[in-house]
């Protein structure tokens, strides 16, 4: 008897490269160009996230600087998130029409400076309309950085650096902790100087991707288009192709955004209140908070992978939200941050195998922000649910943030687990040797293999008559 089709789409599907070779001999046999442009990419995602929690990190600190509730300074959280979408049409457009190098330098330099005006704001309204414009600037990094840090790199090794770029976004998040940590408490401007040192990892991040060269699979195919059209022509391509990509792959154009999404409530709902989860409603001091959160962002890092981690979230969040001594709750963090990361390591090259081959800027970093715009509120959304359902601590009333943050985590990783299961998945894609955006017919090219590992365009693929369509959107 046939399996049920969310079984079959569950199981991974085999493999046929012939010429393949083991993962350690492809490590060795990496230039340092490689593992530079793979760093760059990994850096620059850590910064996102340094950036990006700082301020929940000092969210308590910001409450007093401002005389603001804990749910008004997330608003600041909600409008980052809304408008990251923008940032990343932006800039993965110019990415897939003009190169990887310059529009992430580009790109980071914007946050830089964004960051660095933070640390001078003196009003509420001041720090809501940086941090909004901010968000523009954080929402090009991501499609960016993994099309940086993925594309020239030999198929057989995507696996492995997706699951370590991804994890540059728990490094960002603990070594923010550990600035915070250091610096708030210590220093004569508190708050203030944690932005700055911010500004000045994504300055240094900028710096070395100015100083490394365009990405060879970029310069290959511009190199074949040179003298064949002119500038203008490519971009009259390039809207063309662009509107055909999207009128041929609105389906899996979906399916992505409500992946991300279901992946965005997961990490921002386990993430962005926590430190004042523990700090109001286990009565910890922003010191131990910020410990925990350390604690919990220190681990190691296809679709039945993401499926299984996500079992594991499920499994540990009584661990994270019930305990009352700091240990237990320290271990809690750790155990459900180890899933919630493990899951979002396959992202990248999930999202850059499925995504139309020639738009791997555009396609993965709007599908990502789209999703963060529709999970903007998730701190908000516990920051009022546990304003409204009080318990009693020390003799006092707090909120109760852990039965909200529960519920929370619990219904979206089931969300994500159903959405996971019914999509789409392309493991293994040769996406390098497919058109570049500028050139014509990319937009109807699809990530397709013939038993040999061969690729080519929609209809050359189909006359060998052994076409294997990994994805139907």
């Amino acid at each position: 008897m046939a399996l049920p089709y969310f079984l079959r789409n569950l199981l991974p599907r085999r493999e046929q490269r012939v010429h393949s070779k083991p993962l350690l001999q492809v490590l060795g046999s990496l230039s340092w160009l490689q593992w530079a442009q793979f760093f760059a990419g990994w850096l620059a995602w850590s910064c996102d996230a340094i950036d990006f929690f700082s301020v929940s990190l000092n969210t308590s600190s910001l409450q007093v600087e401002f005389n603001k509730t804990t749910a008004q300074i997330t608003e600041a959280i909600t409008l980052t998130l809304l408008l990251r979408t923008v940032g990343a049409l932006f800039f993965g457009i110019i990415s897939d029409r003009y190169g990887r190098k310059w529009p992430l330098v580009m790109n980071l330099i914007m946050i830089s400076v964004l960051e660095l005006a933070v640390g001078f704001v003196h009003t509420f309204p001041q720090f809501l309309a940086v941090r909004a414009l901010f968000g523009i600037g954080m929402g090009g990094v991501w499609g960016l950085a993994a099309s940086t840090a993925l594309e020239t790199l030999p198929v057989e090794a995507r696996g492995l650096a997706s699951g370590v770029l991804q994890q540059g976004y728990a490094c960002g998040y603990l070594l923010a902790a550990c600035v915070t940590l250091k610096l708030e408490p210590n220093v004569r401007y508190g708050w203030r100087s944690v932005f700055w040192v911010c500004a000045g990892i994504s300055g240094f991040s900028a710096l070395l991707r100015a100083l490394l060269p365009e990405s060879e699979v970029f310069l290959r195919a511009k190199a074949l288009e040179q003298g064949k059209t002119s500038s203008s022509e490519k971009t009259r391509i390039f809207l063309r192709e662009t509107k055909e990509m999207l009128k041929r792959h609105w389906l899996l154009c979906i399916y992505a955004v409500l992946l991300m999404a279901g992946f965005n409530f997961l990490s921002h709902g386990s993430q962005d209140l926590y430190p004042s989860y523990m700090e109001k409603s286990k009565g910890f001091d922003q010191y131990h908070a910020t410990v925990a959160t350390i604690i919990g962002n220190c681990f190691l890092g296809r679709r039945l992978t993401i499926v299984s981690f996500l079992l594991l979230v499920g499994a540990f969040i009584p661990l994270w939200i019930l305990p009352s001594s700091f240990s237990a709750l320290s271990a809690g963090a750790f155990c459900l941050q180890f899933g919630v990361q493990g899951a979002w390591g396959v992202i990248p090259i999930q999202l850059a195998e499925m995504s139309p081959p020639a738009f791997r800027a555009t396609f993965p970093g709007v599908a990502y922000q789209l999703g963060n715009m529709i999970s903007a509120a998730s701190a908000q959304i516990e920051a009022v649910g546990g304003a409204q359902n009080m318990i009693m601590l020390n003799g006092k009333l707090v909120p109760d943030y852990a039965k909200v943050q529960g519920i929370f985590i619990g219904v979206v990783a089931a969300y994500v687990i159903i959405v996971t299961i019914l999509g789409p998945e392309n493991h293994g894609s040769h996406f390098e040797q497919h058109k570049a955006a500028f050139e014509e017919g990319a937009g109807v090219d699809s990530a397709i293999e013939d038993d040999n590992g061969e690729q080519g365009s929609r209809s050359s693929v189909q006359e060998k008559g052994n076409a294997e369509i990994e994805y139907k959107a």
